[in-house]
């Protein structure tokens, strides 16, 4: 089974923080983008992969690759960083039985529809579902950018806001 070091959401996917910053206080060898979107688009997958920095290899694969690559014995000991965009995917993941027991959530933007919880989350009705789904099976749930932020559960945050 693969090394989740990092299951991280943040619509941005890779970029200069996640690239760089995550990557080095992980030691991950490998990202994997895990976006149904970003893998039917050949030119974004071409992209975000260029992205990474190069002592790291990446992919971008559906959820269902994803499913079917998790066990593979070529995955066995990999260190990885999985990016999602939205919890509705990570509590699909978590459905289809791959086991891990946390979730960063760095950003997801604000959108027609949703309301800011903090400068850099934003959620609508399904997002909160999603991470209440996570947050019932025991799955820790923190907001944090970078490393070297202060982490927030995010259910304190939902809390807070009477989202909840």
């Amino acid at each position: 089974m693969m090394d989740i070091r990092l299951l991280r959401i943040d619509d941005r996917l890779i970029h200069g923080q996640v690239a760089t910053t995550w990557s080095k206080f992980t030691g991950i060898s490998r990202i994997i983008v895990v976006s149904d979107d970003a893998a039917s688009h050949p030119l974004q997958k071409i992209l975000l992969t260029q992205a990474a920095p190069p002592e790291v290899k990446s992919h971008v694969v559906s959820i269902r690759k994803l499913n079917s690559i998790a066990g593979h014995a070529l995955m066995n000991d990999v260190k990885v960083m999985l990016l999602f965009t939205n919890p509705k995917d990570v509590m699909r993941v978590h459905q289809s039985g791959l086991v891990f027991n946390s979730v960063n959530i760095g950003g997801m933007k604000y959108t027609e529809g949703k309301q800011m919880v903090t400068h850099s989350v934003s959620v609508d009705q399904t997002d909160i579902n999603a991470f209440k789904y996570l947050n019932d099976k025991g799955i820790e749930l923190e907001i944090r950018k970078v490393p070297g932020d202060r982490s927030q559960k995010i259910m304190d945050v939902l809390k807070k806001g009477n989202f909840l």
